[in-house]
């Protein structure tokens, strides 16, 4: 049976962290491995991850930002499959592990990404957003495509061979990582059709306009370094018009 290494990097998270800790502690696929990196909480945190039999492994220490964070949750992951858990989110239902597991019994596939839903951050049974993804195409992130990272789980063997995030990057590490294994790299990946994480609104990248126009530039900067002709105005097009549309759909289940 594959382990699953689920990784929750947090920082004075003590309000949000429990419904994460106890959204994998409910899952009903038996082999997880959750490792909590904290950044140095000073706000009751570590005592919530003290207290949690389901956590695996966690450190507590300064780091350079959440994709450090993220790094360093990598090296200490023994799965054969890791994904992220932000210390906001936490999975839709208790069979979210094992769709994800069942996934990778195809020894072919990679990587594999799930659709998401936005909540709201008191009454997080009210959906505000729908990010529903879709299969991977050559050329889709020029468009504005992007899978939600917070669904995406990949082999370790992966990380190994094509390198973990790139701490450059400062609000779009998580873009330039994907873009760079499904497009350069072309790893295998297989879309789920289902809502496989709830993550509250008030995130880092949409805290201001200023962090906004940030990570649009730094995406832009990937996509000039790799294609030698996109369309700025098509990628900001597709991708307005896609956020619009995450406002209006809903799942029809979840």
């Amino acid at each position: 049976m594959l382990k699953i290494s689920i990784i929750t990097v947090c920082y004075n998270a003590a309000h949000t962290l429990p419904d994460t800790i106890h959204s994998v502690a409910s899952q009903d696929y038996p082999n997880i491995e959750h490792i909590v990196v904290d950044g140095g909480s000073t706000d009751g945190t570590l005592t919530i991850i003290a207290n949690a039999p389901s956590v695996t492994r966690f450190v507590s220490e300064p780091d350079k930002g959440i994709y450090d964070a993220m790094n360093k949750g990598i090296a200490m992951a023994t799965g054969d499959v890791i994904g992220t858990l932000n210390a906001d989110d936490f999975y839709a239902t208790p069979s979210a592990i094992d769709a994800v597991a069942k996934s990778f019994l195809d020894t072919q596939i990679d990587a594999c990404f799930a659709d998401l839903v936005y909540v709201d951050t008191n009454d997080t049974n009210q959906i505000i957003r729908y990010w529903k993804s879709s299969p991977f195409q050559p050329g889709a992130f020029k468009l504005g495509w992007m899978p939600a990272h917070p669904t995406f789980f990949v082999r370790s063997s992966i990380y190994k061979k094509y390198g973990v995030f790139d701490l450059r990057y400062q609000l779009a590490a998580d873009m330039q990582l994907l873009f760079r294994l499904l497009e350069k790299h072309k790893i295998n990946t297989v879309y789920l059709p289902n809502v496989l994480i709830k993550m509250r609104m008030g995130g880092a990248t949409n805290k201001s306009i200023k962090n906004i126009f940030e990570q649009n530039r730094e995406i832009l900067s990937v996509l000039d370094d790799y294609y030698e002709h996109s369309s700025r105005l098509k990628f900001f097009f597709n991708k307005l018009v896609d956020r619009v549309k995450q406002f209006f759909l809903r799942p029809k289940k979840l």
